[in-house]
């Protein structure tokens, strides 16, 4: 029962470990600082725990299995971790071959602020939509690009930082 408690232990804390650095890494990408130190002080701690059990028990394999799966186990908790936060920014931008400001009106109806910019592509005049958003609102996005339009051409990508404009005003 002790064996099997040991290579519990070294599995979650590998796990734990793990998770926290995928999440800090993000924190990291994302500017926030003392959220990063914090989670990679404790990562750390957690880490030494996890491998010095490994280390003075090297001679039995299922230490380093026990591990090995932790890790594995904590890259993919970490990225359900990090998505279920839905921490930072965003910018999408739409492409619509409909009547833009239809679907302009949807969403600035759902508190999102859009810019419209004509532009002209291989079928005519197109629009394209910049919307900066909220990670955790991105679904409902979506849900009112499809009502819309479920052929339009959607990017979305990483906002670093944010300065002035509707949305600022909006996180206040």
């Amino acid at each position: 029962m002790e064996l099997v408690l040991g290579y519990l232990l070294i599995f979650t804390a590998k796990t734990a470990d793990m998770s926290m650095a995928t999440v800090r890494t993000i924190m990291s990408m994302r500017g926030r600082r003392l959220e990063a130190f914090l989670i990679g002080f404790i990562e750390v701690i957690i880490w030494i725990v996890a491998i010095g059990r490994v280390l003075d028990n090297l001679d039995d394999p299922f230490n380093v299995i026990a591990y090995a799966l932790g890790f594995a186990s904590g890259g993919y908790v970490g990225i359900i971790l990090e998505e279920r936060m839905a921490l930072g920014d965003l910018i999408v931008q739409v492409i619509t071959y409909k009547k833009a400001m239809n679907l302009v009106d949807s969403i600035r109806e759902a508190g999102f602020g859009v810019t419209v910019v004509e532009g002209n592509g291989r079928y005519g005049i197109n629009h394209l939509l910049n919307v900066t958003i909220q990670r955790k609102n991105l679904a409902k996005l979506h849900r009112i690009l499809d009502q819309h339009d479920a052929t339009a051409f959607v990017t979305v990508t990483d906002a670093r930082a944010i300065k002035g404009g509707y949305f600022t005003k909006m996180k206040r």
